[in-house]
């Protein structure tokens, strides 16, 4: 007699992405977002003023490890950020006023540096934003927005039709 093979039916499964009830990321770390910054807790205030390209100073209070380019956006200040934090354009270039401010940070990275030259008016106490993190040692510090940013990418450096 012979032998007939026979599909049993089985009850297929939903698709992946109807199982999950809740919207999910694509990542498998938490995502980073433009311009957020942790409120200050109260007595752990960390003063840190910007001078915007038209010479008007804003201050502000900001948490410890809070960097430059969040504070920035998140308080609608005019700083780009066009990588989005990773230490790859120049666009959050910022100028510290007080030199001995200056002194008091740590040493930019090669990657910053590298990122630094290609800085508009870059000057000798120029930084990134973004690479910048606020501590209590940088209490009361100034930053300058320079006048112009430079924003290159891969279609600067095309040739021309």
């Amino acid at each position: 007699m012979p032998v007939t093979a026979r599909k049993t039916a089985r009850p297929r499964k939903q698709p992946v992405w109807k199982q999950v009830d809740t919207p999910r990321s694509l990542s498998a770390t938490t995502g980073m977002q433009h311009g957020h910054i942790t409120p200050p807790k109260p007595g752990e205030e960390i003063n840190v003023s910007f001078i915007d390209k038209d010479g008007e100073k804003w201050d502000f209070q900001v948490s410890e490890g809070d960097n430059l380019l969040d504070i920035a956006q998140a308080n609608d200040l005019e700083m780009e950020g066009a990588c989005g934090g990773s230490c790859a354009c120049s666009t959050c270039h910022v100028i510290v006023e007080d030199p001995d401010m200056f002194d008091k940070m740590e040493e930019p990275s090669d990657d910053e540096n590298d990122m630094l030259d290609l800085a508009f008016g870059l000057t000798e106490t120029s930084r990134l934003g973004c690479q910048v993190l606020m501590s209590k040692e940088l209490d009361g510090m100034v930053v300058r927005l320079p006048s112009m940013t430079r924003n290159l990418q891969a279609s600067d450096f095309q040739a021309k039709k």
